[in-house]
């Protein structure tokens, strides 16, 4: 399956050093004969490997406590410049439990503690050591909108309290990070003129996003919120993704008069644990898709554990999203969405050999992979 959901009937996939070769119909397969390495996959389907693309893998420790928790530094509101990729445990078992599932890539990166709480990073889910699991990092900026960063400073007797002042703290970043990079190329065009201005490590993070080489991901649930999202990225001409967005099935009208990359939805097997959920419903997503507005499945691992990301899209299909819909929600559309669909989310030639065998349909929560390719290796 392409990206524009095209299917080969009888057909075949040749690998080479873990990128896609070529791809065709068997008839037009020349061989002498099979290799060792060779699969023979008669009777099943293969699918592009599933993405995943808002989680907090490998950020907050399975069954232990403050010793492994890495995804909130909460110790100052703005932390542009903290790496997802320099806290992420590839070593924890939850990876091995996303490959048996079938998502070989996901997002991950910090929490929403913080109203810009670092660069969000997009893995693979098989390795030991994640500078050779990265796909591409920083791959967004995270930032965070409505109770989670008034609710973690109140307590510290420290700003942000109210919304107001989490789009303050938004906007005055954004502002000197903007006059610093402006400062930069100034001095880069004319030395004599303009002087080199300090170092800045946190602006030096948030570069990327007036460059148009990354997008912000917003934290939003409330529609207020998400229109305070829109806004400030309007204000400063960035380009923007909105994370869970739970109101956003509401304001379809409104959202699609935007220019946004899309919106990760989820995630929808969770309780309405505080008020900006109370309206959360597992039609959301299906009613986005309907509505033309780019729409990607998400976990928000752990908050619904990795490996149940093919049952959120089945939840979504029983609840009225198209089933091909659904599909790309958790293949094509997240890659898009996320800007690494030159290496992942469809089988084409050139992309990342990740690929899924299946004897029954993928969206079956009753069915598993047969088999797992990541980069051309079969893991499982």
């Amino acid at each position: 399956m392409d990206k524009e959901n095209n299917c080969i009937e009888n057909g075949y996939i040749e690998i080479e050093n873990g990128k896609i070769k070529h791809i065709g119909k068997m008839s037009s397969f020349h061989s002498f004969g099979y290799e060792d390495d060779d699969i023979n996959a008669k009777g099943q389907t293969a699918y592009p490997g599933f993405i995943d693309a808002h989680t907090h893998l490998g950020m907050f420790g399975d069954s232990v406590g403050i010793e492994d928790d890495d995804g909130n530094e909460d110790s100052d509101p703005i932390t542009p410049h903290l790496r997802a990729i320099d806290a992420i445990n590839p070593m924890e078992k939850y990876f091995d439990e996303a490959v048996s599932a079938g998502i070989t890539t996901v997002i991950t990166g910090p929490g929403s503690t913080n109203p810009i709480a670092g660069q969000l990073a997009a893995i693979k889910t098989f390795g030991k050591r994640i500078d050779k699991m990265t796909v591409k990092a920083p791959v967004g900026i995270k930032f965070a909108l409505g109770e989670n960063p008034k609710a973690t400073f109140s307590d510290k007797e420290q700003s942000p309290v109210t919304r107001m002042a989490t789009a303050a703290l938004i906007r005055e970043t954004l502002k000197k990070a903007e006059k610093y990079y402006k400062d930069k190329i100034n001095y880069e065009n004319d030395r004599e003129n303009y002087d080199c201005p300090e170092y800045d490590m946190k602006y030096e993070a948030l570069i990327p996003l007036f460059k148009k080489e990354i997008p912000a991901h917003f934290h939003v649930h409330r529609a207020d919120d998400i229109f305070t999202a829109v806004r400030i990225c309007k204000e400063f001409d960035i380009d923007y993704v909105l994370v869970h967005a739970t109101d956003a099935y509401l304001i379809c009208d409104e959202l699609s008069e935007e220019n946004m990359l899309g919106i990760l939805s989820g995630p929808i097997l969770t309780d309405r644990s505080k008020p900006e959920l109370k309206n959360l419903t597992p039609k959301s997503t299906g009613i986005l898709a309907n509505n033309h507005i780019k729409t990607a499945v998400v976990t928000d691992h752990p908050e619904t554990p990795v490996q149940y990301l093919v049952l959120c899209a089945a939840v979504a299909i029983k609840e009225g999203m198209d089933r091909t819909d659904a599909l790309r929600a958790i293949t094509s559309i997240p890659a898009e969405i996320c800007g690494i669909s030159d290496k992942v989310g469809s089988l084409e030639v050139g992309k990342d050999a990740d690929i899924l065998l299946y004897s029954g349909d993928p969206l079956d929560i009753m069915n598993s992979p047969d088999s797992v390719i990541i980069n051309g290796k079969i893991i499982k």
